[in-house]
């Protein structure tokens, strides 16, 4: 309460007087917001969790204006009345189950704007939905969360910085996400930027060695859960250890599995993890000493009908797990032995490369089975699929960032675009059709669900078979008997 003015304290103190209990102000610059706030002891955690829910803006000639009310404000000031007609109720109800638990924590984390934010995540989980055409899109959505957000270009430049610079606000959305998660996937990718006014576009590495400025975009999934936990953006000429160190000091991961990629591997990201009280698993480049260690191969598994002979031993105070999958050693010998042919290696090379052929080293300081280590290795593979799809997100806008804050929002809205893309990626899973159906596939298909606005009533039109068929083999139950 130390830096809150005299009114905002009286205010509180007098509804304690009254028997109001739990309540807390939160101050953003010279504005205040007020949150009923409670812990729970969470027995997975074995920690007390906090959870706040928003009230409301806090007046000093008003008192609390509840959200309720500020929504029901603008809404007789800001709905035309044109609005009325025919929406599309199917997609967006089903946006909205892929998105309702981010609701409360958006309403926390940003509470001025936290329905433009939500609008334009759920808008850009359908693809590529530039500033420009976000409110005539947002008008053909169905308003199942009767919300009035202003979705015009000029005011969304404005909330993208806002968020952008509000990192208390991300990282009450990125820690909810990680309390949820056990074993969490580190990645990087990059963006490209021509913009001179964005600080953070640098040139540096990237895979497809492309020599212009670029951002870096860190990912943290959860393996656990099959979705993203955290995104930030970092300067392009970064190296990883620094952007490792970076993100990771913004969440504890006490008590949680990192799992990396080989690129991160080298004995300052070993150093740094077991300094830090990390625990981490990390595949070994192929030309490290931990290669010439002696391992013996004396148990075996199948992984996906696949022969993987494995061991493990100690060494310099590390785990190391060695396995052999024998279709990819076939594969790779095949290859090697084109390269001798060829003339890009000589037999004395081709000796040495076939001894580790279809062999892969992780290393880790958790001590574990070999099976457990194989398969959570395996699962840093869903990560590269989440950043094929984030950067298709990515791309709306980018030409149009002009400074660091509004890349920060940008990056961020994107995130719980891929958040949504990626629950309705998991109930597809779950019910089997992932192998025929994709979330976009499945947004096309309810989107031909339609509500009619009569004016002071409406109704849900006809629900064609295949999409009440599909609802129930999702286990939902969105639509109207």
């Amino acid at each position: 309460m130390t830096n809150m003015e005299p009114w905002a304290k009286d205010w509180l103190e007098k509804q304690r007087s009254a028997g109001v209990k739990c309540l807390e102000i939160k101050r953003r610059g010279t504005k205040y917001y007020v949150y009923h706030s409670t812990t729970y002891w969470d027995k997975k955690s074995k920690k007390a969790i906090k959870t706040s829910k928003y009230l409301g803006k806090l007046d000093r000639e008003n008192g609390l204006i509840k959200s309720q009310e500020r929504n029901q404000i603008q809404s007789t000031e800001t709905r035309s009345p044109e609005i009325k007609g025919i929406t599309e109720y199917g997609n967006s109800t089903l946006l909205h189950e892929a998105m309702k638990d981010l609701e409360p924590l958006l309403r926390e984390g940003f509470p001025e704007n936290w329905e433009e934010v939500y609008a334009l995540s759920k808008l850009r989980v359908t693809g590529n939905v530039p500033l420009k055409r976000a409110d005539s899109a947002w008008q053909k959505l169905y308003n199942i969360e009767s919300i009035d957000p202003n979705l015009k270009p000029k005011n969304l430049s404005n909330v993208l910085r806002n968020v952008g610079a509000n990192r208390e606000g991300q990282r009450v959305i990125f820690k909810r996400l990680l309390d949820q998660s056990e074993q969490l996937v580190y990645d990087l990718s990059y963006m490209f930027s021509r913009s001179v006014s964005i600080s953070q576009a640098e040139k540096g590495y990237n895979k497809d060695r492309i020599h212009i400025p670029q951002i870096n975009i860190a990912l943290l999934c959860s393996a656990d859960t099959g979705l993203p936990t955290m995104i930030r953006s970092l300067p392009g000429s970064v190296k990883d250890i620094t952007t490792l160190s970076n993100s990771l000091l913004e969440l504890d991961i006490r008590g949680k599995v990192l799992i990396l990629d080989r690129g991160f591997f080298s004995e300052d990201v070993l150093n740094f993890l077991n300094g830090s009280k990390i625990s981490y698993l990390i595949p070994a480049r192929r030309n490290s000493h931990y290669y010439d260690t002696r391992i013996h191969l004396d148990d075996h598994f199948r992984y996906h009908e696949r022969l993987i002979r494995c061991g493990s031993r100690m060494c310099e105070n590390k785990h190391l797990y060695l396995f052999e999958d024998q279709v990819l050693m076939l594969e790779e010998r095949n290859t090697l032995y084109d390269k001798l042919d060829a003339g890009k290696i000589n037999k004395v090379e081709l000796r040495e490369e076939m001894k580790k052929s279809g062999r892969i080293l992780i290393i880790s300081n958790r001590k574990m089975s070999e099976q457990e280590a194989y398969e959570l290795y395996k699962r840093r593979e869903s990560v590269e699929k989440m950043f094929d799809t984030y950067k298709s997100t990515l791309s709306a806008d980018r030409l149009y960032l002009q400074d660091d804050e509004s890349v920060f929002g940008h990056v961020f809205i994107a995130f719980l675009s891929l958040y949504a893309y990626c629950k309705l990626e998991l109930l597809l899973k779950k019910a089997g059709l992932n192998k025929r159906i994709t979330p976009l596939d499945l947004i096309f298909e309810f989107s031909k669900v339609y509500y009619i606005n009569f004016g002071e009533s409406g109704k849900v039109m006809e629900i064609p078979k295949k999409i009440r068929d599909i609802e129930a083999k999702l286990g939902l139950n969105i639509f109207p008997t």
